[in-house]
């Protein structure tokens, strides 16, 4: 298992005085590692320091424009940081690597940050919505830019090892610091409003992906929701249905609900948007493996 994640449901208060975002605020991350998993996990230990310490992250907000501008340029930075800081760690090998997805809300922004292959889903009235794109060198955008930059495909790998043309770490794959580099960490984004007809976000490794599609896991969760109304439940159902559709890599999965399905289709006035989150550690998903084995399920 070398997924790390985060998920901090009130970041205002977990950052301290210093910072007044609009409520509510959150901060939700996964990382795929791959080459051992030393860099996921510096990563996660480190985050609070790496994506708001040393990047100077806004603290106030006042406009929507102009706070989202900074947000977007303090998370850059803190990827190519965090990306250096692997470098720069003798704790972790130079093969070890880790894709990153982080999500962000503030009040009613989403902002979502990408470099790899997790992916961010919205479900809107019960519509999936990708909030980030897979970074695959098979993809013609990444594949024109790794060429370009001298690297080559073979077999959907870049440079025939990686299955990403993004991710943190991965040194003994990227030229000397300063110089182009066909796998990059530089993050792309995405950014949402949301209303009252989003109703939860998921976010997964390419474990979830490589075997169901953005609306298939929406689907699955928007039942469960409607039956049981509990985002805990709704996440351990994506990785059981993940292992019955025989994926081979790990999973991890975060479910942050905004609001109520219940109450949103109900004819009572809506209740103030709230999140409730869940996300299914290692532990988890090792029980249910076990589960799995001993049913003959897989």
């Amino acid at each position: 298992m070398e997924d790390e994640h985060i998920r901090i449901d009130d970041l205002s208060t977990h950052l301290g005085s210093l910072f007044k975002f609009p409520k509510p605020s959150a901060f939700y991350a996964v990382f795929d590692g791959h080459g051992g998993p030393e860099a996921a996990t510096y990563i996660r230990k480190n985050a609070i320091r790496l994506f708001f310490e040393d990047v100077n992250f806004p603290q106030t907000y006042e406009d929507d424009n102009i706070f989202l501008k900074e947000v977007e340029n303090s998370l850059r930075k803190a990827f190519l940081l965090a990306d250096l800081a692997l470098a720069d760690d003798h704790s972790v090998s130079s093969s070890s690597g880790t894709t990153a997805l982080t999500a962000f809300i503030f009040g009613r922004l989403l902002m979502v940050a990408n470099a790899g292959d997790c992916r961010a889903v919205l479900s809107r009235k019960g519509e999936a919505i990708d909030m980030s794109q897979d970074h695959r060198p098979i993809y013609p955008s990444e594949r024109r830019r790794v060429e370009e930059l001298g690297g080559y495909i073979d077999d959907g790998y870049l440079n025939g090892v990686l299955s990403v043309s993004r991710a943190l770490g991965d040194w003994d794959m990227k030229n000397p610091r300063g110089a182009p580099s066909p796998l990059i960490a530089e993050p792309e984004f995405q950014q949402m409003v949301l209303t009252e007809d989003d109703e939860f976000l998921i976010i997964g490794c390419d474990g979830i992906w490589d075997v169901m599609s953005s609306q298939h896991a929406v689907s699955l969760v928007r039942r469960g929701l409607r039956r049981h109304d509990d985002p805990d439940q709704c996440a351990r159902d994506l990785v059981m249905e993940a292992l019955r559709q025989n994926t081979f890599d790990n999973l991890t999965v975060i479910v942050v609900c905004f609001s109520s399905l219940e109450n949103r289709e109900s004819s009572s006035p809506p209740r103030q948007r709230r999140q409730r989150c869940c996300s299914l550690s290692a532990e988890a998903l090792c029980s249910l493996r076990s589960l799995l084995d001993s049913s003959g399920s897989r």
